[in-house]
């Protein structure tokens, strides 16, 4: 029995339904069967797990349901191409953020959204926060400095990175809109995995915490066309810490925001 198979059966006394889901998204989210192919059939999965067909089928039609499957009659269940799935679904964002952090296609997806989106509403924030937003902006900002001060990047209970997409987060609620605000709690595992990441490959935290106070300063001042310019700052350090500078340069119209 491989490892994988071991530590499935130990977790999956109570929900082998959900586990075989989970399994087979993360195989999905790592690029292990990639779009267009074809997972395990079920009885495959039946001996492998030592489940019934049952359970198995239940677990596909997760899946299928979720969009990132669909079945075949007479050849088997597919993996469907990416722009299929249901990634506002947060439970497949949830499985985005456990299971994706090894497939640069989807943490390009993830980048170019927040480079066409964060821009715009940080000009938002800044014509709509209020006092109490400014607030939870700047106790965000604060505990990124704090974490700084401690070895392992913590405060208060809450990491850096808790405490960065917590900052993000704040932005768009400050923009009172309530779609934006619905897609930011929505999408929050998956900025959750690209702000770690990035972190985690930044060669200088403090450069990252000077663009990110040029927001705060955007928008406490009620400056829409600054906030945005610091917005996209903050996404052009973010490029060059996860190599995706190209994907940033893609976006024609923020061209003229970013030069030098």
């Amino acid at each position: 029995m491989s490892h994988s198979s071991a530590s499935f059966q130990q977790r999956s006394a109570c929900q082998p339904c959900a586990d075989i889901a989970d399994y087979l998204a993360e195989a999905i989210f790592s690029g292990q069967y990639a779009p267009g192919s074809f997972v395990p059939k079920e009885l495959d999965l039946c001996a492998q797990f030592g489940v019934s067909r049952s359970t198995v089928r239940s677990a596909f039609q997760t899946l299928v349901a979720a969009g990132l499957l669909t079945r075949i009659s007479g050849q088997g269940t597919r993996v469907r191409e990416l722009q299929e799935w249901h990634l506002l679904d947060p439970r497949v964002s949830d499985w985005m953020a456990r299971f994706a952090r090894s497939n640069a296609l989807i943490q390009k997806e993830i980048f170019s959204f927040r480079v066409a989106v964060e821009p715009f509403v940080a000009s938002l924030a800044a014509r709509h926060a209020t006092a109490a937003d400014l607030l939870v902006i700047e106790n965000a900002y604060e505990g990124m400095i704090r974490t700084l001060e401690h070895d392992d990047l913590c405060w208060q209970g809450q990491t850096h990175d808790q405490y960065d997409v917590a900052f993000h987060e704040a932005i768009f609620a400050a923009s009172h809109n309530l779609i934006w605000s619905q897609i930011s709690h929505v999408l929050k595992p998956a900025i959750a995995m690209l702000v770690e990441k990035s972190n985690r490959n930044a060669g200088e935290l403090n450069d990252s915490l000077e663009r990110h106070r040029h927001v705060m300063e955007a928008i406490r001042l009620r400056q829409p066309e600054p906030a945005a310019q610091a917005a996209l700052a903050v996404l052009d350090r973010t490029s060059r810490d996860l190599d995706l500078k190209d994907t940033f340069r893609q976006f024609p119209t923020l061209r003229s925001l970013t030069k030098g």
